[in-house]
């Protein structure tokens, strides 16, 4: 019986679904707004690189090719890289480009009977429901409305496009109040690298935020202006920024990403021994934060700037919000190029910005909102229904209830995949789209809606623990290699995947130890 699957987006994890269900037999079909695939690296700032060091950050059987020779390549050979995998496993084919998913919705057994369930779809099986998806979508360049009727939905969305996160102000205290010009990151970033230069030349610049973005405009808007115009950077909270990968001479990676990093941390599921191990190496996890933070420190003079961050390195690397700070950032601080400005909050007014506290205004020609994605919510409208919203959202209090990260356990026939953020986000999706195709090929059942549901809670205690404050950004980056242990099991593969005693325990994971079964 020919199963067909719907895919919503062609970014990294689009593309991984795509390529694991065709090999299973099925007939995906994927939906992308955008004119080619590649996700957030079809638009970005011309100054981004990678992130995570090449090696890990690569699909397991596709090689960065030998042409490129650094470690953290710039966007446009991340995004060649992409669309080369996309030509070489002939993925092209079975994406409708400039096409946008209106909404989805499900057509099968009621609320009240889904709700009654103790297993996902009634019986635990991918398509046991009997239930169909409808897939409205809008083609972007007729306006044309189609209905697509699917077996099975795979919503690869991401969290990092899309919807923009804009501030809430009071009345006529936000940008209506400003003669100036404001804008997101992503409208930035939409701009062709010649049309963004102008954009900002000349201009007094205020970027609101402290990621990976705000950084790299902050960095563009000192190349074009200098010190005549310099840039100010308003931050909320300062972070862990790292200037390289090596803290003190050692491998961030053997620190972090081993199986040895990870018995420092209590972890979901946890048997009594594993748990009085992670209390007595709590010591050496401090002790490893201390290490990290201190070369920073020393590295980017952090307490000169101001800069030092009141929460801990693993409080950081759990929450994903690990990022490099750009080549002589700190530098065009040092000479006054970039201003840093701490701002709780602010307002708009008729001349800049007023940060909570000050009295007299900051003067600017334009603000760019570095201030992210309302990713929540761009996955919750895609559902049509509102108890499927409910269910998506979960509660107030807690992370987004998925499953392994990709399950919601009442929503039948249908997966989420890239939501949740890792270290190395190529090597997590990999990781779930092979685990995906398992499950739908019938290697394996989930368990009880009851069982996943603790499971979700267990890992949600994990992430407040851990992460702080930034819990509900649903990172793994602390504990990957225990995770994909979870999704071995569940396909019946072997977790542990190096070859001899030391070897498994103290060298770090990547995604050439699972090329094979």
């Amino acid at each position: 019986m020919e199963r067909k699957v719907a895919i919503v987006g062609a970014g990294i994890s689009g593309l991984l679904a795509c390529k694991y269900t065709l090999s299973k037999g099925f007939h995906p079909v994927v939906f992308e707004s955008q004119s080619s695939v590649g996700g957030v690296w079809t638009k970005t700032v011309e100054s981004t690189k990678l992130q995570t060091p090449k090696p890990l950050y690569q699909f397991s059987d596709f090689p960065w090719p030998s042409s490129v020779s650094e470690d953290f390549p710039n966007q446009h050979k991340v995004f060649d890289y992409i669309q080369e995998y996309a030509k070489h496993f002939d993925l092209l084919k079975h994406i409708e480009f400039n096409t946008r998913v209106v909404g989805i919705e499900y057509e099968g057994p009621g609320d009240e009977e889904i709700g009654a369930w103790s297993s996902w779809g009634g019986n635990g099986d991918p398509f046991g429901s009997k239930g169909k998806w409808k897939v409205v979508v809008e083609d972007l360049v007729t306006l044309s409305t189609e209905i697509h009727i699917v077996d099975f939905v795979i919503v690869c969305v991401g969290r990092f496009s899309g919807l923009p996160n804009i501030p809430q102000f009071p009345p006529n205290k936000g940008p209506e109040a400003f003669q100036g010009q404001v804008i997101h990151s992503m409208d930035y970033a939409a701009m062709d690298d010649k049309q963004a230069a102008e954009f900002i030349k000349g201009k007094r610049v205020i970027v609101v935020g402290f990621q990976k973005s705000a950084l790299d405009i902050a960095m563009e808007c000192s190349a074009a202006n200098g010190v005549e115009n310099p840039c100010t950077v308003l931050y909320r909270t300062a972070h862990w920024n790292v200037p390289d990968y090596l803290p003190w001479g050692f491998s961030l990676a053997h620190m972090y990403l081993s199986r040895f990093s990870e018995l420092m941390v209590h972890k979901p599921g946890e048997g009594l021994l594993l748990g009085l191990l992670a209390s007595i190496l709590a010591p050496l996890r401090y002790a490893y934060s201390k290490f990290v933070e201190s070369d920073i420190k020393k590295k980017l003079r952090l307490a000169k700037h101001g800069m030092v961050p009141t929460h801990s390195f693993l409080n950081e690397i759990s929450a994903c919000l690990i990022s490099t700070v750009p080549e002589k950032f700190y530098e065009k601080v040092e000479v006054g190029e970039i201003k840093l400005k701490k701002a709780p909050s602010f307002s708009f007014c008729k001349n800049g910005v007023l940060v909570e506290g000050d009295t007299a205004p900051m003067e600017a020609d334009l603000v760019i909102l570095a201030t992210g994605f309302k990713s929540e919510q761009k996955l919750r409208d895609i559902f049509m229904s509102q108890t499927f919203q409910n269910y998506i959202s979960g509660s107030p209090g807690a992370a987004l209830p998925l499953y392994r990260e990709c399950i919601q356990p009442r929503i039948p026939q249908l997966a989420v995949l890239g939501f949740s953020e890792s270290i190395s986000n190529i090597f997590t999706s990999e990781m779930r789209c092979r685990w995906i195709a398992e499950l739908l090929d019938g290697s394996f059942k989930l368990p009880s809606i009851k069982e996943m549901e603790k499971d979700i809670k267990q890992w949600d205690e994990y992430l407040k623990e851990y992460s702080g404050g930034y819990y509900r950004r649903k990172c793994i980056g602390a504990l990957h290699i225990w995770y994909n242990d979870q999704l071995c099991k569940d396909m019946g593969w072997k977790p542990r995947r190096k070859k001899g005693f030391f070897a498994e325990l103290f060298e770090p994971y990547g995604p050439l130890d699972y090329v094979s079964n």
